[in-house]
């Protein structure tokens, strides 16, 4: 198959999530006012605990067997793969541009952390719906298998931006308020809220000494025990899409419990129908939130062009190159299947834009919000290309 053609093919799916993330933008302008904040908000409370659960749910549950869970290993080790060549890449970047220090987590949680979940839910489905894709086979088969891929990606991407990115971002956001607010207790955040600095709910006890008594062991590590569980990061990790892709491998890799549940003669498949009907609500929704976010950051500030160029050349050249090579090493190394479809999706991995996340933690610590939005309303606008070009190389490079 030509080139012209695969880049024909891989058009179809970047132009489908283009025009969807364009009415998002559409219905969230103050004309239409059809997704604004509190829209938003409500819309992404249903995405996060209702339509993304029941979607990673039900295509792990459909396509995952203990066979396959064994053979699909190297897909979350590629994860973290692309989360830490990105981190290197993206300190290199701080330490060149220098951009102001309390953005430093920002601009590394850009180059390391990709929205595998949202856009890889989106484009390989999309894909294998096209007529004459290069992957052959059923179009419906390809399309549960890389819904699958998808959401066995999603857990480590949470667990990666939720506990290193989130103390990252944290760590440079607090170093902003020390330097700007050392003497106020109260600052604005992002959205006009405002929030104690001084007094964290999350913190530690305090702990008054008064020289003769002393804290033991046992306490200490009682009261640090206490803290990570009341921590919020703890809390995303162990999110409703974390828990529902569990709750998916665990039913497609014990058969008795498959059975009943899935399949033309399964007891309780009207469950999982219902389900599976709730899910497909999901990708609609993300991709409408997406172009809604985007809104932001055309009013967004405090970046400079050298960060946002680096960003873009990271994310859209050196990852996807690097991409490249590890995929050709785990080839060659036998640790990854033959199978197209799965080392297309290994490559893509590579070529997606930053993570949503990294927004929603960015407007918790009341730092770097509008910052974001710049950021990903260059990088999706790039993508247009960028992506397609990749997606057909990739296509070409794999069959």
């Amino acid at each position: 198959m030509d080139i012209f053609r695969l880049f024909i093919i891989s058009l179809m799916p970047v132009l489908k999530v283009l025009l969807v993330i364009i009415a998002g933008l559409i219905l969230a302008t103050q004309r239409f006012d059809l997704l604004g904040c509190d829209a938003r908000r409500h819309l992404n409370n249903m995405v996060f605990y209702v339509f993304y659960p029941a979607l990673i749910g039900c295509s792990l549950a459909d396509t995952m067997t203990l066979e396959g869970l064994a053979e699909l290993w190297f897909l979350p080790v590629n994860v973290i793969i692309t989360c830490v060549i990105g981190s290197i890449l993206g300190w290199i970047l701080v330490i060149v541009t220098k951009p102001p220090r309390h953005l430093w987590g920002l601009v590394i949680s850009c180059t390391s952390a990709a929205n595998l979940g949202n856009m890889l839910l989106i484009i390989l489905p999309a894909l294998c719906e096209e007529k004459n894709n290069p992957f052959g086979g059923v179009a419906s088969t390809c399309s549960a298998n890389g819904k699958a891929y998808a959401s066995l990606s999603l857990p480590i991407q949470i667990i990666y931006i939720w506990s290193v990115l989130y103390f990252l971002l944290r760590m440079y956001a607090n170093n902003e308020v020390k330097e700007t607010n050392s003497n106020n207790s109260i600052i604005v955040t992002a959205n006009g809220c405002t929030r104690d600095v001084l007094h964290d709910p999350v913190g530690l006890p305090q702990i008054h000494n008064d020289g003769n008594q002393k804290v033991s062991t046992t306490v200490k590590f009682k009261q640090l025990f206490m803290k990570i569980m009341r921590s919020e990061s703890l809390r995303k990790i162990f999110a409703p899409a974390t828990i529902a892709a569990i709750v998916g491998v665990l039913i497609g890799i014990a058969t008795p419990i498959r059975k009943t549940f899935i399949g033309d003669n399964a007891p309780l498949r009207v469950i999982y129908s219902a389900a599976e009907l709730i899910g497909n609500t999901g990708i609609p929704s993300i991709t409408l939130i997406v172009g809604a976010n985007l809104l932001k950051g055309l009013s967004g500030s405090g970046v400079g062009p050298s960060v946002i160029i680096g960003i873009l050349i990271i994310r859209n050249i050196f990852l996807p190159v690097s991409g490249i090579g590890v995929i050709k090493a785990a080839k060659h190394l036998s640790l990854v299947d033959e199978d197209s479809f799965y080392l297309f999706t290994l490559l893509i991995q590579y070529a997606i834009p930053p993570a949503m996340n990294i927004g929603t933690i960015s407007q918790m610590l009341g730092s770097g919000e509008s910052e974001f939005s710049m950021i990903m309303l260059w990088n999706y606008i790039v993508a247009i290309l960028t992506l397609t070009f990749w997606i057909a190389f990739y296509m070409w490079l794999v069959i």
